[in-house]
């Protein structure tokens, strides 16, 4: 039942985006996998790991846009979930590593024994299990959020100053993640990982396995957001959007929508964080700050926001252009950035997709209103008959 009413919510563009994601899922691990290096058709491994790291970036983009494109959250905090489900991760991983670390505890991470720790803190068990830290990743997202926004949604707080304190908050998680005594790794985070579901995760299997998971689950999230905004729900978040009083006025909980789309987004920004973070190899207070979560924001405007394509696509482009140019200029990618926003602002504020799509339907109403062309056999009849 609920596959069908996910499948219904498809139009053909998402539709479309979908069967890519899927593809790429199946064809870039077996390019990597099945081909040698001097194959005209082989992907290296770090290349994928690459993509793989833009694909986390899209779902973080996508979890943005569901809030910001729908439902008029300007989340400037969203880094904040994304670096807490990438902990969840990295406390797993860590776990995993066992006596093989540089000081041979079983129990305790390397950070711990250099800190001097003596034994492990209560909020690090359960971590062993992978079950445990996968429910972690989007729960603990999920609860800040919903804390987070039951207080700030019911004090209808909007606008900037919900930007603000969205900041505040991933500021403040940042300043506390960076305490070493706080049992996270401090300023130096988690990295030296070792397996990943008891495989060792250097692999070319388990790069090929975590880049083609995270396609997947960027694929389905495309799909319960299309499931959301194109419900009746999703028209009400559409009514918050644009005229919130009205909404109000005829009679809908408008701080409830909020709320749970609020949470949602959250747990796929968690997700994404997760999916990143084995990939990468490394995690730290650093994804906390919140200049990052200001560039999701450019990905998200870049490519289109309320498009649900445009944010992946965006965020895929800025990525890509940010490896390239800061590699031939990286002293400028931060004026380059700055600029492509305010381009992007000025020239296309609704994004490429949104530009793109809106151009295509103004075509569409053109050619809808356009007179037939009058046909010359139907006219000779008619002077014959008067002749």
């Amino acid at each position: 039942m609920i596959t069908a009413f996910l499948l219904r919510s498809l139009d053909r563009r998402i539709s479309v985006a979908v069967a890519l994601l899927l593809a790429v899922a199946i064809l870039v691990p077996v390019l990597n996998l099945a081909t040698g290096p001097s194959h005209p058709l082989h992907i290296p491994t770090y290349i994928m790991a690459l993509f793989g790291k833009y694909l986390t970036y899209a779902l973080l983009a996508l979890a943005l846009d569901l809030v910001w494109g729908f439902c008029g959250i300007l989340s400037l905090g969203h880094g904040a979930f994304f670096a807490l489900g990438g902990y969840a991760m990295g406390m797993y991983l860590m776990r995993q590593i066992g006596s093989r670390g540089v000081y041979g505890d079983p129990i305790l991470p390397d950070f711990m024994v250099f800190l001097n720790w003596k034994e492990l803190p209560w909020f690090w068990y359960g971590f062993d299990q992978f079950w445990f830290a996968a429910l972690m990743v989007l729960l603990v997202p999920g609860l800040l959020a919903f804390v987070f926004g039951w207080f700030a949604f019911r004090s209808r707080v909007n606008g900037v100053y919900l930007s603000i304190i969205t900041q505040a908050m991933t500021y403040a998680l940042l300043l506390a993640f960076f305490r070493n005594d706080m049992g996270f790794g401090g300023n130096n985070g988690m990295t030296d990982f070792k397996d990943i579901l008891g495989f060792n995760i250097q692999a070319d299997g388990t790069r090929a396995s975590l880049f083609a998971a995270t396609a997947i689950f960027l694929a389905l999230s495309l799909t319960i957001a299309s499931a959301i905004v194109r419900s009746k729900f999703g028209k009400v978040l559409v009514g918050v959007r644009d005229a919130e009083s009205r909404t109000r006025f005829l009679g809908y909980r408008v701080e409830h929508f909020k709320l749970f789309t609020f949470v949602v987004s959250a747990m796929m920004a968690g997700i994404a964080g997760a999916l990143y973070v084995p990939q990468v190899g490394i995690i730290n207070p650093g994804e906390f700050a919140p200049a990052n979560s200001i560039e999701v924001v450019i990905w998200t405007a870049v490519g289109g926001r309320g498009t649900l394509i445009g944010p992946i696509i965006g965020a895929i482009l800025v990525n890509g252009g940010k490896t390239i140019f800061t590699g031939l200029f990286p002293e400028f990618w931060l004026f380059a950035l700055g600029g492509l926003f305010v381009a992007v602002t000025l020239f296309l504020p609704k994004g490429v997709v949104g530009t793109i799509s809106h151009y295509l339907g103004k075509r569409k109403i053109v050619s809808e209103r356009a007179p037939p062309p009058a046909r010359e056999e139907g006219i000779e009849p008619k002077i014959q008959a008067a002749e």
